[in-house]
């Protein structure tokens, strides 16, 4: 079966499958984020769930913001970012590989977590990132299980990967772990793992270990939220184009001048 004629209602994991053996380029789109694929490899992908691989880069201090936007500007509309960022001294070859693939893989977790079956490929798209380290479909579906494993024996509740986070009343902390407290400290009933992530810097894998304990430890529990009533045509706006992103990210960017 080709690329082209794969199954719409599938899964993702089908669906990825299918266009590494087809050798595909271009980006699947999932309800939580998006994969880019070159020669059947994956090489970047995105979710709302994850901070992007500037937020990381940038508020680590491993790249000044300015130094990010500087090569975003330069080489976004020829695909070529991280090729800047390495060519201009900003970043080691090494640095931007790391600090990629563990954006990739914590990205690539929440598009197959939550991926549902409204899935859209659009063949020949690309990021303006460029490939940086290709990685196999096997790789990327395996460690997806392999996280989901490990934060189901921790606690096996997902919702705390997405919800905003509360700590639970009379919840007494006592002594816990340096990161895990830095995490908690951050609890307050509208952030979530992703965006606690986010001002920490960190992974956003580590960050889910750390709730999930704290879930664990009955310190700290999702937000309930009401349902949400689907709009047709919403809720695609986000990854239907990689452009769009980018003069989001860059709108975000002026704003806060």
């Amino acid at each position: 079966m080709t690329a082209a004629a794969a199954r719409a209602d599938g899964s993702a994991p089908e669906l990825l499958d299918t266009l590494a053996a087809d050798r595909a380029t271009g980006a699947l789109t999932t309800r939580s984020g998006v994969f880019y694929l070159a020669a059947g490899h994956v090489v970047h992908v995105e979710s709302a769930h994850s901070p992007a691989l500037g937020d990381l880069l940038t508020r680590s201090g491993a790249l000044a913001p300015a130094g990010w936007w500087e090569a975003v500007e330069r080489a976004g509309a020829r695909q070529r970012v991280g090729r800047q960022l390495v060519d201009s001294g900003r970043l080691t070859a090494g640095a931007l590989e790391l600090a990629h693939l563990g954006a990739l893989f914590d990205a690539a977790y929440f598009a197959l977590a939550h991926d549902g079956t409204d899935l859209r490929f659009r063949p020949g798209v690309a990021h303006w990132l460029g490939a940086v380290r290709p990685v196999t479909v096997a790789t990327v579906l395996r460690e997806s299980y392999r996280r989901r494993a490990l934060l189901d024996s921790i606690w096996p509740d997902a919702a705390v990967d997405t919800a905003p986070l509360a700590r639970t009343p009379d919840a007494d902390p006592a002594v816990l772990p340096p990161r895990r407290g830095r995490a908690l400290a951050l609890v307050d009933g509208g952030r979530t793992a992703a965006q606690i992530a986010s001002v920490l810097a960190h992974r956003t894998f580590h960050t889910l270990v750390e709730l999930r304990r704290l879930a664990a430890d009955g310190l700290v529990a999702p937000v309930p939220t009401p349902p949400v009533h689907p709009v047709p045509g919403a809720g695609r706006a986000d990854w239907d184009e990689p452009d769009t992103a980018l003069l989001r990210r860059l709108l975000d960017a002026l704003e806060a001048l």
